[in-house]
């Protein structure tokens, strides 16, 4: 050190400052640990965590597609449930007063229950010619109420018990002529109930008739019956014979050869009314065969509402193996909120959005029996069908599996 430079201050160091950030601190911040991870990173930059450099886009795996898919298909089977539920409700609402002659059981899907399928003959213009009826006739008859001033009374054309819940699917049906006692009224076919009582006193007739309790009522609607066979992409059916006939004066035909068939709306429910046949087709009205007369028509066997019964019984299950049949889930799902919507449609009844939904199920599971009819043993009063207490009684046991609950009255003698 040279003597000029004693006493001089010392030079200053080679560094920088740097200003920390104004606030309160507890310890001095480490700087080398930045050092020591400044130097880590440039050494191994493999080992950075993968959300200090970047986060690329996730990949949508099959997991994530199937979870939005599941979720999709919930919601159009509830929307399918939600739209049986509310045109169930709506139909309920449209049901006549009952007088207290039902008493159905809610929970249908546990405990089996009888319940009366009815259907008129009152025709509006859509489903009839000569013989449409007024508007307030028709919708008086499809609500189940007696005829109202100005119309025709309407009978009952339908009649079927239908045995359902708790693992039960039967059906019996009742031929429309058949001679009985109807409370109040006396003794006639057993279709005049209707016409006297509307659904409420046909309900007791038929109680009466078989000794046995109805738990719940539907009334068939022509319109919604067609418009739902057509939602399930119509019925198949087998037909032990062939049939050729004219409903409503030749608004629908039905020309069917013996064997299986598959019948859109319209035409299951023309055959549905078919109760006797057409020898020939005489379009053209000059008395004799048409040349090209189909083979359904070439010498048909007569029928009567015996046979009516029976092809009506074909339809209902039809209806059933439509919506239980495997290779249909797919098709039956992707046009269920259709179905949901135009299966209540096909009837007036007592039973909601509650019931309605434990019959469909009950149709799925339950299991599929033959054809049942009330058989009669002979002609009664008045162009009747006699039908003796034995008859009913054995029936009855076919239908629930019991004896009836009461003696049934059946036809009475006179």
């Amino acid at each position: 050190m040279s003597p000029s430079d004693e006493g001089a201050p010392p030079e200053r160091p080679d560094y920088k400052v740097y200003r920390s950030r104004r606030g309160f601190r507890l310890n001095k911040p480490d700087l080398s640990a930045l050092r020591d991870r400044a130097h880590r990173d440039r050494r191994e930059p493999e080992r950075v965590p993968q959300k200090e450099r970047f986060k690329p886009e996730r990949r949508r795996g099959v997991g994530w597609w199937l979870r939005r898919i599941g979720l999709v298909a919930l919601g159009w089977l509830l929307l399918s449930v939600l739209a049986f539920a509310i045109s169930a409700q709506i139909q309920k609402s449209k049901l006549a007063d009952t007088g207290g002659a039902l008493g159905g059981n809610p929970l249908l899907a546990a405990f089996p229950q009888n319940i009366l399928i009815l259907g008129t003959d009152v025709r509006s213009s859509e489903f009839a010619s000569s013989e449409a009826q007024d508007d307030k006739c028709v919708d008086a008859a499809a609500r189940g109420e007696p005829a109202p001033n100005g119309c025709e009374p309407a009978r009952a054309d339908t009649i079927m018990i239908l045995r359902a819940g708790g693992g039960a699917f039967e059906r019996l049906s009742i031929p429309r002529d058949t001679w009985a006692e109807i409370p109040g009224v006396g003794n006639a076919k057993i279709n005049a109930a209707f016409a006297n009582g509307g659904a409420e006193l046909q309900v007791r007739a038929v109680e009466h008739l078989l000794g046995i309790e109805i738990n719940h009522v539907a009334i068939v609607d022509f319109g919604g019956f067609r418009d739902f066979i057509d939602a399930i992409g119509g019925v198949k059916v087998k037909l032990p014979m062939k049939v050729c006939s004219s409903i409503s004066g030749g608004t629908y035909n039905v020309r069917l050869t013996a064997g299986e068939h598959t019948l859109n709306g319209e035409k299951a429910l023309a055959l549905a009314r078919t109760r006797q046949q057409n020898g020939f087709v005489d379009s053209d009205g000059d008395g004799a065969p048409d040349a090209d007369q189909p083979k359904a028509c070439q010498n048909p066997p007569p029928i009567d509402d015996l046979d009516r019964t029976r092809f009506q019984q074909l339809i209902l299950q039809g209806v059933k193996d439509r919506l239980t049949d495997p290779w249909r889930i797919p098709r039956n799902f992707i046009f269920g909120p259709w179905i949901g919507w135009n299966a209540p449609k096909a009837f007036v009844s007592d039973m909601g959005a509650l019931t309605l939904p434990q019959l469909a199920f009950a149709a799925v599971f339950g299991g599929s029996s033959k054809t049942t009819v009330l058989r009669p043993s002979g002609p009664g009063p008045e162009g009747s069908l006699f039908v003796p207490q034995e008859n009913c009684a054995r029936a009855v046991r076919r239908l629930t599996g019991n004896a009836p609950d009461e003696p049934p009255a059946c036809s009475p003698a006179g």
